[in-house]
């Protein structure tokens, strides 16, 4: 397989990986969540910083939100790392109030198979 081949394979893989992420969230799904996280995986938002397991026990709570959709996503693959950055929009359950999000998430592949290792998000509301 060449380099091109396997960097457009890679990129469809990422794509998927990144609607998975944002599918698991909206749902609490931290049995999703444990497949998609590399064991050293930490997170990020504003204030908060979480390891993999006090993550995995935070997105098993119900969310506050709904209607999370992803847009503008871009994905730099940058050999066995990979950065997807894009923004995110929801509903806060509380109020109704509309948000937006800034997120970039960083995976690495790891015996042929892509992890995510770091999130970072700036996002009101969560």
């Amino acid at each position: 397989m060449s380099d091109l081949d396997q960097s457009a394979e890679d990129l469809g893989i990422l794509e998927r990986l990144n609607l998975d992420y944002v599918e698991a969230d909206q749902a609490s799904d931290a049995a999703r969540f444990s497949e998609l996280l590399a064991e050293d995986f930490v997170v990020q938002t504003p204030g908060v910083t979480r390891n993999r397991e006090e993550f995995l026990q935070y997105i098993a709570e119900p969310r506050p939100f709904k209607d999370l959709a992803v847009h503008d996503v871009k994905v730099r693959i940058l050999s066995d790392v990979a950065l997807i950055h894009g923004r995110s929009t929801y509903t806060m359950l509380s109020d109704g109030s509309q948000q937006e999000a800034l997120y970039t998430d960083a995976y690495q592949k790891r015996n042929g198979t892509w992890f995510c290792v770091s999130a970072c998000a700036i996002a009101p509301g969560t």
